[in-house]
């Protein structure tokens, strides 16, 4: 355990900081998983879809997610979906 102030206060910090982002995260595996089993299901995927890249749009420019990784879920969020409704539609 920290002795310094300034340290001890850091910890308080970071440990809101990282419930925070646990919960960014998790929202964005809820949503992400949402548009999967939707476009499996044959179901209409544009709104579901376009929530889930709203969400990891708002993650990356609060700083959970490198903007790089956001781009590459994204990308391939979109790649996965139109492959499940091609799929589907076969």
């Amino acid at each position: 355990m920290a002795n310094i102030k300034s340290q001890i206060k850091r910890n308080r910090q970071n440990e809101r900081a990282r419930q925070r982002n646990k919960q960014v995260r998790s929202e964005l595996h809820t949503r992400t998983k949402k548009v999967l089993t939707a476009a499996e299901n044959g179901e209409e995927t544009a709104e579901a879809l376009q929530a889930a890249i709203r969400r990891i749009d708002t993650a990356a420019s609060k700083g959970v997610l490198h903007k790089n990784t956001a781009a590459r879920k994204k990308s391939r969020l979109i790649k996965q979906v139109r492959r499940l409704e091609a799929g589907a539609d076969s």
